[in-house]
């Protein structure tokens, strides 16, 4: 189909627009990108834009020989896995109960589950609450108070309630209960948007730095954004390269090119790394799936 003269403009005009926004929106992790691969004391002297001027891998042999990032990046993907299985698996379980029109009380639920999104306990609440449940300075403090989302709760719920009512009365022809209803059908018509949930608590667990800068003073604990922080807060990067200097040898020859600022956008790297890598093998999934199958009429 031939367009008018007005719809090519409007196409350009969009496709413009989409491209000047993609590229505000990627270059400060290009520029960190390339601050990273550059000499530090180059980067140092200005006018570094869009390629490293002097080429060097010593920021990442740096930051990858440090025990302590490869503890934290441990702790988080702990975390991350821990914290995104126990979530979806529960918050599955609540949206299917309140899913059903038989179940007593559901909207009764629903207004105290909704009623938390609106208002919470307060900072110093939570922290005495969880101190006495013995999770301050514990793993288990890391994805234990947020295994249950609303949110997530109430999309489940909706797509729940959008699967054939067909289907469930088949399974309960066929002799299934509640649990092998949901374990054996529901979820397995649910890859999308468990899939598309599971990135989204992944990345939120992934990136979280706040609790575990409250709730954790045991350093061995701490997942690798605290990490991060640590390197831009503090005094972490210059330590290291004064470390390195006192080594002498190569590690004098190395510390001689790298600063803080190169440090910390290596490490801002290194830490955006893994969930980006997650990323495309879920992207399929953000489509709603097409529901194939045959039902008992």
């Amino acid at each position: 189909m031939k367009l008018s003269l007005e719809d090519r403009f409007l196409q350009i005009f969009v496709y413009t627009v989409l491209i000047i926004l993609a590229l505000v929106s990627l270059y400060p992790f290009w520029n960190a990108l390339v601050i990273s691969l550059n000499s530090g004391i180059d980067t140092s002297l200005g006018g570094l834009t869009l390629w490293p001027r002097q080429l060097t891998f010593d920021n990442y042999k740096v930051i990858l020989s440090d025990p302590r990032f490869f503890k934290a990046l441990g702790i988080s993907a702990l975390r991350t896995v821990s914290g995104t299985a126990a979530s979806i698996f529960f918050t599955a379980m609540l949206a299917y109960g309140l899913s059903r029109r038989d179940t007593v009380g559901r909207k009764y639920y629903m207004v105290i589950a909704i009623f938390t999104m609106y208002f919470s306990g307060g900072l110093i609440p939570t922290y005495l609450w969880l101190r006495e449940l013995g999770l301050f300075n514990n793993f288990w403090v890391l994805f234990v108070p947020w295994t249950i989302s609303v949110w997530n709760m109430i999309v489940f719920r909706t797509f729940f309630q959008e699967l054939p009512k067909e289907l469930e009365e088949s399974a309960m022809l066929d002799g299934c209960n509640h649990y092998g209803l949901f374990f054996r059908i529901i979820v397995r018509l649910s890859g999308p948007v468990i899939a598309t949930l599971s990135l989204f608590q992944a990345v939120f667990f992934w990136n979280e730095w706040f609790s575990s800068g409250i709730y954790i003073n045991n350093a061995n604990l701490l997942p690798v954004q605290n990490y991060l922080m640590n390197m831009i807060n503090s005094n972490s990067a210059q330590e290291m390269i004064s470390q390195l200097g006192a080594a002498g040898g190569v590690g004098d020859m190395i510390s001689s090119t790298i600063t803080p600022k190169s440090l910390q956008m290596t490490a801002l790297m290194v830490v955006s790394l893994p969930i980006i890598l997650v990323y495309p093998f879920v992207q399929k999934f953000f489509v709603k799936g097409v529901m194939v199958g045959s039902l008992k009429e």
